[in-house]
């Protein structure tokens, strides 16, 4: 890994949280992702369940962790089953975990190899009542592919039809949300990188760059810095691009006059950050678009005041929503008839301002949480308002990533971005 080894106490105290919520005689499973064929021997990078990762730290393929708080045998309480490492493997794929090497990543004390799972796994089920099993329940989650954690599922609900079933991911959703100091300090790390890759592309756009070529020189600054990489596809859309909002082409020629539309985060130890700025092809906004630049800033600082514990997100969202009508009366995109006819499930200012405005960040870029539910100090959220007007060539968006405190406003944790109209254009042209 790139990264530099995480503290096990974060994963020592995950582990606690989620075992403090189980029923009474339970087992919980968690299995790593899959490596995902493209074609022939050809697979794509492997990338690890993140709730796995959440709970043990492990980073690799072919794990599975299981939790026992109330197994009689203590050494059963906390179970990891590696893929057990030899020299060929070493040689062709690299260092895999030995037992050691996981119980000083993870803190987790009980370590076998992945061939005696069914053994040990029948012990533990012949003593437990129930199981959790880990699915997919995120609200934009994509359920399609089946996962190595889906196939799991099939199988075991089979062998052990009488066990009662529970669901991980509402303990999850809740603990995940709830950031440890570890992990901001993990994402602050995703923050700075990120932060050092905007700075570099503010001195290097113009006009006849090309949007991949401005993705090239984010990339670079990324990996140097130890970065994983992108926490999700870049999107650098130049002029008429931006109003395409999950635009990821990156091939189109930066012209004089336009703005540029740049939403990139680095990841970090898996952690990801994500921002996004709108900044001017030739260095300098014109007039309107400074009207409208102006206008969504001034929707994210209200909207930041709004995160706060507390706070529900539907009602925050129906706030920002008000926000934004005011400035896009101002803009003359709307006027008071365009208010007084909107269909109140789709209000007249979602013509300019269709997507939401904040969302849990982490371990995933759209991380775990429980949306119902109020915010809390140490939740970690987007804030990203925009307007899109394809008929002038034109979309802005602006955001950053906020830590929720106790008794004040969000902290930043990108304030070394550069923000207002004035900075950026003194950046670019410095």
């Amino acid at each position: 890994m790139k990264y530099e080894r995480i503290d096990k106490r974060l994963f020592e105290r995950n582990r606690t949280k989620f075992m403090q919520q189980m029923k009474e005689n339970t087992v919980a499973v968690f299995n790593s992702n899959d490596i995902y064929p493209i074609s022939a021997d050809s697979s794509m990078p492997f990338e690890q369940h993140r709730d796995i990762f959440y709970l043990s730290g492990v980073d690799q393929e072919e794990s599975i962790l299981v939790l026992f708080p109330d197994a009689s045998d203590p050494k059963h309480r906390e179970v990891l089953f590696l893929k057990e490492t030899n020299d060929h493997i070493a040689v062709w794929e690299g260092e895999k975990l030995t037992k050691e090497a996981a119980f000083e990543s993870t803190g987790v004390k009980t370590v076998y190899w992945l061939q005696e799972f069914d053994t040990i796994f029948k012990q533990m089920m012949a003593e437990a009542e129930g199981v959790y099993f880990n699915t997919n329940e995120h609200l934009r989650a994509n359920t399609e592919t089946q996962t190595r954690e889906d196939r799991f599922i099939k199988k075991y609900k089979k062998i052990y039809p009488a066990h009662q079933v529970h669901k991980s991911a509402p303990i999850l959703h809740r603990i995940r949300s709830v950031k440890e100091d570890i992990e901001l300090d993990l994402m602050q790390k995703a923050c700075d990188i990120t932060e050092k890759a905007y700075k570099r592309v503010l001195k290097f756009i113009e006009p006849g760059v090309w949007e991949h070529e401005i993705e090239a020189e984010i990339i670079h600054e990324f990996i140097r810095n130890r970065s994983n990489g992108f926490a999700y596809t870049p999107i650098i859309a130049s002029g008429k691009n931006a109003c395409v909002l999950h635009y990821v082409e990156n091939n189109q020629e930066c012209k004089d006059g336009d703005v540029i539309l740049m939403d990139f985060g680095a990841k970090y130890a898996n952690y990801a950050s994500d921002q996004t700025r709108s900044v001017p092809v030739s260095g300098r906004y014109s007039a309107r678009q400074k009207e409208v630049y102006n206008a969504v800033l001034h929707v994210k600082k209200e909207a930041e005041k709004l995160l706060v514990p507390g706070t529900l997100i539907p009602e925050y969202h129906k706030e920002v929503g008000h926000l934004m009508e005011e400035q896009l009366l101002k803009l003359n995109l709307l006027d008071k008839t365009d208010i007084k006819n909107q269909d109140p499930n789709w209000p007249a200012y979602k013509k300019y301002f269709m997507h939401g405005t904040s969302h849990f960040i982490g371990l995933d870029t759209h991380d775990s949480g429980l949306y119902h539910k109020p915010i809390e100090a140490g939740m970690v959220f987007t804030c990203e308002p925009g307007i899109y007007i394809p008929e002038e060539n034109l979309g802005i968006r602006l955001e950053d990533d906020l830590i929720i405190q106790d008794g004040k406003a969000p902290k930043n944790m990108m304030p070394g971005l550069p923000l207002e109209l004035e900075e950026i254009e003194d950046y670019m042209n410095s």
